[in-house]
């Protein structure tokens, strides 16, 4: 499937040593710039996965009468991958590359359309609330190179996972001038605390429904990272799924974003039947 990206670009500031008012940019629109450093892999100043690293990743190709772009996903269950509700919105159909390390090569591939998305009522385009989406899939067999990843349980509902280390991968621009990463990469943050990440965005971004992670030396999400998952390193437990960058720019140190999947157990429970 040939593939065509529409990437905004968004030049790179330095963040500053005191808490600030930034603009969230929806990942899959965020684009790495070369004016304060270089940048390495999709996920900026990551590192190459290792084969079986991530079973659970997905690559999602979406298509649209105008073009199309590229996200990322989580396998959930055998008949689901949870993404960004902003990589489904206005999609007409999505190809899903499963168990790839590079990009288009995976282990097999399958392609649904719109009327298999589960797109969350309430997404706002406008400040990325509720920014999740499921997609109905095909079933799949799980073995170590492809295979889910567990959601909490409810007994973390009220988890803010503030000081954990979660593992974050995907695939993605490498440069201004490439095209997205043909290697899947990884990059390993920590959890912040709500209020530090809403002193940045503002409340209107950072609801309940959000967590963060910080981004100290450039290591972010970026284009090409939505919808992709974040997973605790204590559990392998899927708490978050990547929503939004600083229009900054993804190595401005500004926190990233994630959807909080702890708050919509029972939507995806409504949806697909899974819950733990």
């Amino acid at each position: 499937m040939k593939l065509f990206l529409s990437v905004l670009a968004v030049a790179i500031a330095c963040a500053s040593a005191m808490p600030q008012q930034a603009e969230p940019v929806a990942a899959k629109d965020a684009v790495l710039g070369s004016a304060s450093g270089s940048i390495e892999g999709r996920i900026t100043n990551g590192y190459p996965a290792h084969e079986g690293k991530v079973p659970y990743v997905v690559g999602l190709g979406f298509s649209s009468g105008s073009g199309g772009w590229w996200c990322g996903g989580s396998i959930i269950g055998n008949t689901w991958v949870v993404t960004a509700a902003h990589c489904t919105h206005g999609a007409d159909s999505v190809t899903i590359y499963y168990g790839a390390l590079w990009r288009l090569q995976a282990q097999y591939t399958h392609t649904v359309h719109s009327g298999s998305f589960r797109q969350h009522s309430n997404y706002n385009t406008n400040n990325l609330n509720n920014d999740i989406s499921l997609i109905n899939t095909p079933h799949v067999d799980f073995w170590h190179l492809v295979n889910k990843v567990e959601l909490p349980s409810y007994n973390d509902r009220y988890n803010t996972y503030s000081g954990w280390w979660a593992l974050a991968s995907g695939w993605g621009r490498t440069s201004d001038n490439s095209g997205v990463s043909d290697y899947l990469n990884c990059v390993d943050s920590q959890i912040i605390d709500r209020s530090a990440c809403s002193n940045v965005y503002g409340t209107d971004v950072v609801t309940d429904n959000v967590i963060c992670t910080s981004t100290p030396g450039g290591k972010s999400t970026c284009s090409g990272d939505s919808g992709g998952p974040l997973v605790i390193h204590d559990g392998g437990r899927l708490v978050g799924v990547t929503s939004f960058v600083a229009s900054n720019g993804c190595t401005a140190g500004l926190p990233d974003g994630f959807t909080r999947v702890t708050s919509y157990l029972d939507w995806i429970r409504d949806h697909t039947g899974i819950s733990y």
